[in-house]
């Protein structure tokens, strides 16, 4: 795992927030177990499954109080269960799905420490037989939506003078991959996005970490229609992405690629760009 960091360590203050049970009940919020809101309190999208649902455990055991997102309740209760989570079931393909599942966390934990953005989707093949329709799902879900949920979330945060952003890209967004050129597009945005925001929030208190893993062994890839095939790089394990996400938070980091070796072909192809496609034709 390969890291880049800036800033202190991110320790938010305990602030008890009272309310809780109140909000839930509004917001259609389930809780599992007592509410304990002076915890630290992060937000985790894409919490059904995969990287999601592994990031919400990890943080679990770390003693945080969790907001659950994703489409599917009966997923997110078994990614609550045994936890004091509160689920906060959101379609971020809706047009103001960001707006409202940041209205209901925010009412219902007063406010947000961390905001882990791990919803997405995939698509696979040729680029000249991608639906129109399938182009704009894929943008707006793994880009559009990201950042509109940020742009909801953040004010709070500079208010409070501290938080972190935890961006989930991919390393198709550093390199390109054939036949997920829409994707690597939108994870490539996701990735300026992270730099660019990093910037401009320098000072503030609020932190940028980007998450850049290359396959993960989840149901992304049965999703999207299309099995992973290549040999290399091998899928690594949700397990392993949610402990990166975790030092992140814990140690501030701006950048993580896992495995370490995925910043390799970013620097090839910055340093020696002819001899980098000619790599990716051979290799893929």
């Amino acid at each position: 795992m390969t890291t880049t960091g800036s800033g202190p360590t991110y320790d938010p203050p305990a602030d008890p927030e009272r309310g809780a049970a109140r909000a839930a009940a509004r917001t259609g919020a389930r809780r599992h177990g007592p509410p304990r809101t002076d915890r630290r309190v992060a937000l985790v999208t894409g919490a059904s499954s995969g990287i999601g649902a592994a990031t919400a455990r990890r943080f679990a055991a770390g003693g945080w109080h969790l907001l659950l997102s994703g489409r599917d309740r009966r997923r997110l209760e078994e990614t609550a269960s045994g936890t004091s989570a509160v689920l906060l079931p959101a379609d971020l393909a809706a047009p103001d799905g960001a707006k409202l599942l940041a209205e209901a966390a925010l009412r219902e934990a007063g406010r947000i420490d961390v905001l882990v953005a791990g919803a997405g989707i995939g698509w696979a093949g040729p680029f000249l037989t991608m639906p129109h329709t399938d182009i704009d799902r894929v943008l707006f879900l793994d880009l559009n939506a990201t950042l509109h949920l940020v742009r909801e979330v953040l004010p709070a945060m500079v208010a409070a003078g501290r938080g972190r952003v935890v961006l989930v890209g991919s390393v198709a967004g550093s390199v390109g991959v054939r036949e997920e050129a829409v994707y690597s597009a939108a994870k490539a945005g996701l990735a300026a996005f992270a730099e660019a925001l990093r910037q401009e929030l320098r000072g503030t208190g609020v932190g940028v970490s980007l998450i850049v893993p290359g396959p993960v062994e989840t149901g992304f890839f049965a999703r999207r229609g299309r099995p992973y095939h290549r040999a290399h790089p091998r899928p690594t394990s949700p397990g392993r992405v949610a402990a990166a996400v975790w030092d992140a938070v814990s140690r501030s980091r701006d950048d993580t690629y896992i495995p370490a070796w995925l910043t390799l072909p970013g620097r090839v192809r910055a340093l020696t760009p002819n001899l980098y496609r000619r790599l990716l034709h051979r290799f893929g």
